[in-house]
């Protein structure tokens, strides 16, 4: 059980039993759903739940704690490898489910502020091995840095973004985390860097949102890189 929704991708010659049953195609999970994925190879998207792809996801649930959709589409094993790339890969799953193009891939690139856009560059800092940490990131403090009230802060990252500035800031500090320990930090300086007291800290939340520790993400991110 952990916060965040999952999308299920098996690949078709792929093994994958959910709570001890075969499923084939797309799977959405709910979020907090006490549940046992084994999957051989496939794809794992994890979805914010507050988020407004999160909250379309929940309604294509319709009240079940997951749903399979069939699939009618082939599946591909390769790796994307740019951002081009990763929404054409993802874009049958999207269909498939029937979700809205605008929530597949939401970054600087699409945002129109270009406040907006300079706050998400200064995040990206820490995804190029330049970690920033977050010790100023209070929504009243980086409203004052854009010359924004911060009620009209909070509003405008929500429209922009698609999801509101803290759990996207979490999210974000969990990331620089996991980047913090493939450049060979060990996790109690990556728990600092990314803003966690200590690595139990990191680790206690890691796991809650996304159902592992972060050293198994970490061993998952070191296969696929």
């Amino acid at each position: 059980m952990h916060h965040a929704i999952q999308v299920i991708w098996p690949f078709s010659d792929s093994r994958c039993n959910l709570n001890g049953r075969k499923i084939t195609g797309v799977t959405v999970i709910d979020s907090k759903v006490d549940h046992q994925l084994e999957m051989v190879e496939g794809w794992v998207l994890l979805i914010e739940p507050k988020s407004n792809l999160g909250r379309e996801l929940v309604t294509k649930l319709m009240g079940q704690p997951f749903k399979s959709f069939r699939t009618t589409f082939s599946e591909s094993v390769n790796k994307p490898s740019q951002t081009d790339d990763f929404i054409e890969f993802l874009t049958p799953v999207f269909d498939e489910l029937k979700l809205t193009k605008q929530f597949l891939v939401v970054n600087k690139s699409t945002v129109e502020d270009r406040r907006i856009q300079q706050l998400l560059i200064e995040l990206d800092q820490c995804l190029y091995g330049d970690c920033i940490k977050p010790t100023n990131w209070r929504a009243s403090e980086v409203a004052n840095q854009l010359a924004l009230s911060e009620s009209r802060f909070l509003h405008l990252f929500s429209i922009e973004l698609g999801i509101a500035w803290r759990p996207y800031l979490l999210w974000r500090r969990m990331i620089c985390a996991i980047q913090a320990l493939i450049n060979g930090n060990s996790a109690t300086d990556a728990a600092h860097l990314a803003g966690f007291s200590d690595s139990a800290h990191l680790s206690r939340t890691f796991r809650n949102n996304f159902g592992m520790t972060i050293r198994q993400a970490h061993t998952l991110f070191k296969k696929v890189s």
